[in-house]
């Protein structure tokens, strides 16, 4: 929900008040923002300079906290991956009051009107993003990419860079990108499928308001310069993920599949949208006919990420490979240290075991303490998205009382059944009694209150 617009400010004071129930920080305490300034100031010593190499970013139009470029460079058979990402850790000292309020965010919140920044904006969108404007302080993860998409960590630099562009998502023409970005891209994705992974990558949903005064919601499918970059990203995680691996250590990205209650949840809402799921087809191969242009489908996407069991930091364990089922593959975050708390230290680590050096006993305290503070952080975060989304779906009904819908009954509970909507990515409760997940019902919407994020249905038959 980034991309919610309300050109009329209609949902303004329902956003301001989101804001203040979930106490979403409006800006930083005086103490961090006289650190981060200081910190702003200081000089790179211990770079490279790689100045020379022709580094890119690629982003949303408007960003400016920017943790990525890249560049790349054929190798024989394998493409070279360059991906530099922020060197955050040359700017924020451990235990300093930048770390310390980092701590306690743990990630940067987004919401429709704005964000709420894991660092102060100087750091953020000045001195550490990898901007144009000049030089800039990085850690570079070289990746090899094998002709099967096999990846492996050539080493880890930190440098100096200078990104010769600011490319745009959907802007972004296939001459100015590197060569090779849609190879790896491609090897990468033919690899995921020989995995049997289970990304999905549903589309960001758009509410607009209509010439006649009402809301509506859309879908924007992610851009193919979107899926390509996501592969770099990917690229490089697993690459560091094999790299903690080697030398039993680090924090790793962990998740299980949907379970088979929330899987047989989800055959109901594939009905709803009238979408043919084969009984014999598991989840993870009906995902790959799925089309995000196709609003049912995109619908849909949006439900199988909500039905997900969630991912989850787990630190390296020596009794357990740490798995993410959605990649199908160990897996790390390294890629969005201005976004993500534990991307630094896993940054940190990486860095000093690709140089022969031991990881230092700040980064192996905090990959013990990181799990519980990034899931307080994201839950948090979830928690402010999902009432956006609340915020965005009453809104969008709000002009529609009395109105009958047709829906799915998807699963029962204790609060009645949850019903999606087979024309709107709507999920709901209403009272209903003798059915049983699969039934179709129709409802009449009895109340849409933006102030309180709450719909009202009545199953009428």
């Amino acid at each position: 929900m980034r991309t919610l617009r309300d050109p009329d400010c209609l949902l303004a004071e329902g956003l301001a008040n989101l804001r203040q129930q979930f106490q979403v920080p409006a800006s930083f305490p005086p103490a961090v923002l006289a650190a981060a300034e200081a910190a702003a100031r200081r000089q790179p010593t211990a770079h490279a300079d790689w100045t020379d190499r022709p580094f890119v970013t690629l982003d949303p139009a408007g960003s400016t906290d920017l943790d990525q470029a890249f560049a790349i460079e054929a190798a024989g058979r394998d493409w070279v991956l360059h991906y530099a990402i922020a060197d955050v850790g040359w700017f924020v000292s451990h235990g300093d009051p930048i770390d310390a309020e980092a701590w306690v965010r743990g990630v940067t919140t987004y919401l429709p009107d704005g964000k709420a920044g894991l660092y102060p904006p100087i750091l953020a969108e000045g001195a550490a993003s990898l901007l144009p404007d000049g030089p800039r302080p990085a850690v570079v993860f070289t990746v090899r990419v094998g002709p099967g998409g096999e990846t492996r960590l050539d080493g880890v630099t930190r440098a100096i860079i200078q990104s010769r562009a600011k490319l745009a998502y959907d802007q972004v023409q296939e001459g100015d990108l590197p060569p090779g970005m849609a190879q790896i891209a491609e090897r990468i994705e033919q690899a995921e499928a020989q995995r049997g992974a289970a990304r999905v990558d549903p589309p960001e949903q758009q509410v607009e308001r209509n010439g006649d005064g009402r809301f509506r919601l859309q879908f924007r499918p992610l851009l193919r310069s979107e899926t390509r970059n996501a592969a770099l990203s990917l690229a490089c995680n697993l690459a560091v993920a094999q790299l903690l691996l080697d030398h039993q250590t680090g924090l790793f990205r962990v998740m299980a599949g949907p379970d088979p209650a929330a899987e047989a949840r989800l055959r109901q809402t594939a009905k709803a949208f009238g979408l043919v799921w084969p009984v014999e087809a598991p989840l993870a191969q009906f995902e790959k006919h799925l089309d995000p242009a196709d609003p049912r489908h995109a619908a849909f996407m949006l439900a199988v990420r909500r039905a997900g069991r969630g991912a989850s930091y787990a630190p390296y364990a020596p009794d357990s490979l740490p798995w993410h089922a959605a990649i199908a593959a160990p897996y790390a975050h390294a890629t969005a240290p201005l976004r993500r708390l534990a991307d630094r230290y896993v940054g940190e680590a990486a860095l000093a075991l690709a140089n022969g050096r031991p990881v230092s006993e700040p980064v192996v305290a905090a990959f013990a303490k990181l799990p519980a503070t990034m899931q307080r952080a994201e839950a948090r975060a979830g928690q402010v998205e999902r009432a956006v989304v609340d915020l965005a779906e009453t809104a969008i009904l709000a002009n529609r009382t009395g109105e009958l819908f047709d829906a799915v009954v998807t699963d029962l509970g204790a609060q009645g059944a949850r019903i999606q909507l087979c024309d709107l990515p709507v999920v709901a409760r209403t009272a209903a009694h003798g059915v049983v997940p699969g039934n179709r019902v129709r409802v009449r919407l009895d109340g849409a209150d933006p102030a309180t994020r709450r719909l009202a249905f009545q199953r009428v038959q």
